[in-house]
C-alpha cells in the first residue's frame, strides 16, 4: 500500500470515529460525558460525569455557562461567634444537597434584556391573533414585564452588556427562569437558600470561601469599599474553589425562600434536604437574597448572610398604582440580581416544576393581572421550544 493511499483510508477512518464520536456526544445530556475528563472540573455521577458547558440562550446568540456542584452535606448557617453574624443565621443545621449545575456568572443586562424585550414580541403575536393565551395551555403561559419606568435611574450606576442584571423581583426572576426552561427544553430555577449557601461556600466553613479574615475580600468581590458604588463586570474578581465568580458582593442574589423569625430552629437536630425543605414566600415582604452585594459592607457579604425585602421601600420611587409586579426602583434592590441553578434530577411533573416559576404570592399574581389586562403594561405569552422560530416569522411578515 502506497503512502497517498495509507493516508485516504487513515483519513476515512478518522471521518468514520469523528462521526460516530459525534453521534455518541448527541446521545449524552447536556453537561453530562461518560468518560473521565482529563482535566478541568467535573462531578462523578452514576450515569458518567457531569461537567461545565456553554448553551446559547435560544434565538440568540448570548452563551451562558453553567459550572458542575457535587452533592453532599453541610452545615448551614453561621457560628454564634462570627462577625457580624445575625441571630437568623441560627442554629446551624445540617444539609443535604443533591448535584446541581449553577451559573457560573451571575445573569447579565445582555442575557436578561432578551427576556425583556418579550413585551413587544407577546403584544405582535396578540395582534396578529396567534400563540394566544388561554385557559387549556395557560401553564406554557409566562408574564413578560413592562418596560422600565425610568432607565436612566436603573442603569445609573451601569449598564453595561456584562453588568450583571439587578432590580427585578423574585416573581419576574422565576417567570425569566421559566422562559429559558420552556425554550431550551432544560429545566432551570432560583436556588433555594440551602443550596446556594452550599455552592458559595464550596465545602468551606469560614465567613467567606477564602476564610475568615475580611481584609480578603477585595480579592474576590465587588463591595461597599471597592467598587465606586458603580456596578461592574461579572467575573473580573478570583472564583471560589467551584468556579463561580462573585459569590460575595456584586449582585445580592435571588433564592426562593423566605425569612422565619425562629432562624433554622425549628430544623435544629433534624438532617433536611436542600430542595425539598423549603421556606415559600407567603408575602412580598421577607423574601430572601444572598450574597451581598456592590452596595453593601463585607459582613454583609458572608457565606451565611442575607437580606430580605422590604416591599414598600423597595418599591419607594415606583408612581404606579399597583406597583409594579416586575421591578423595584429603591436602594438596596438596585443592588439585587439573580444567579440560576439546573438541578440534575429535574421534576418531571409540570404541576412540580411551575411550583418553582410561578407567584406563590397572590398579590404578585393579582398585580400582574391588572397591570397587564387594565392598563396594558407588561403582557403575557406562551414559551416553547417554537418560540424563537415564531418570532422569527412574525418578524420576517412585517
Amino acid at each position: 500500500m502506497n503512502k497517498k493511499t495509507l493516508n485516504a483510508k487513515l483519513s476515512t477512518f478518522t471521518l468514520l470515529g469523528l462521526l460516530i464520536y459525534g453521534n455518541l456526544c448527541a446521545d449524552e445530556p447536556l453537561g453530562i460525558v461518560k468518560k473521565k475528563p482529563t482535566s478541568g472540573r467535573f462531578v462523578k455521577i452514576e450515569s458518567g460525569y457531569m461537567v461545565p458547558y456553554k448553551t446559547k440562550i435560544p434565538g440568540s446568540d448570548i452563551e451562558f455557562e453553567m459550572v458542575p456542584i457535587p452533592g453532599g452535606e453541610y452545615l448551614m448557617g453561621s457560628p454564634g461567634g462570627e462577625a457580624g453574624r445575625s441571630k437568623n443565621e441560627g442554629p446551624q443545621i445540617k444539609v443535604k444537597v443533591k448535584p446541581f449545575w449553577m451559573g457560573k456568572h451571575e445573569v447579565t443586562w445582555k442575557e436578561y434584556m432578551e427576556y425583556m424585550g418579550l413585551d413587544d414580541k407577546f403584544k405582535a403575536f396578540e395582534a396578529a391573533n396567534i400563540r394566544l393565551v388561554t385557559k387549556e395551555n395557560a401553564i406554557d403561559a409566562i408574564s413578560a414585564p413592562s418596560g422600565l419606568y425610568e432607565p436612566d435611574h436603573t442603569f445609573e450606576k451601569g449598564d453595561g452588556p456584562d453588568q450583571p442584571a439587578v432590580t427585578m423581583t423574585q416573581y419576574a426572576a422565576r417567570q425569566y427562569t421559566k422562559w429559558l426552561s420552556k425554550t431550551s427544553g432544560s429545566f432551570f430555577r432560583l436556588p433555594t437558600g440551602a443550596e446556594w449557601e452550599y455552592a458559595c461556600r464550596a465545602g468551606t466553613k469560614t465567613a467567606y470561601h477564602f476564610g475568615d479574615d475580611a481584609s480578603m475580600l477585595d480579592d474576590y468581590a465587588w463591595y461597599s469599599e471597592n467598587s465606586d458604588d458603580e456596578r461592574k463586570d461579572v467575573g473580573q474578581k478570583k472564583p471560589n474553589p467551584w468556579g463561580l465568580y462573585d459569590m460575595h458582593g456584586s449582585a445580592a442574589e435571588w433564592v426562593i425562600d423566605t425569612d422565619s423569625e425562629d432562624g433554622y430552629a425549628a430544623w435544629k437536630d433534624k438532617t433536611i434536604d436542600a430542595d425539598k425543605d423549603i421556606r415559600w414566600p407567603k408575602t412580598l415582604n421577607n423574601q430572601i437574597v444572598r450574597g451581598g452585594s456592590f452596595e453593601l459592607d463585607a459582613e454583609e457579604c458572608r457565606s451565611a448572610s442575607f437580606m430580605t425585602t422590604e416591599e414598600e421601600d423597595w418599591k419607594d420611587y415606583d408612581p404606579n398604582i399597583p406597583l409594579s409586579p416586575w421591578w423595584f426602583t429603591t436602594e438596596p434592590a438596585t443592588g439585587v440580581g439573580m444567579r440560576i441553578i439546573r438541578p440534575l434530577d429535574a421534576p418531571k411533573d409540570a404541576i412540580a416544576q411551575e411550583k418553582f416559576w410561578g407567584p406563590d404570592v397572590e398579590e404578585s399574581q393579582l398585580n400582574t393581572e391588572q397591570r397587564i389586562q387594565a392598563n396594558g403594561r407588561g403582557s403575557y405569552g406562551i414559551v416553547d421550544k417554537d418560540l424563537p422560530k415564531a418570532i422569527l416569522e412574525l418578524k420576517s411578515k412585517n
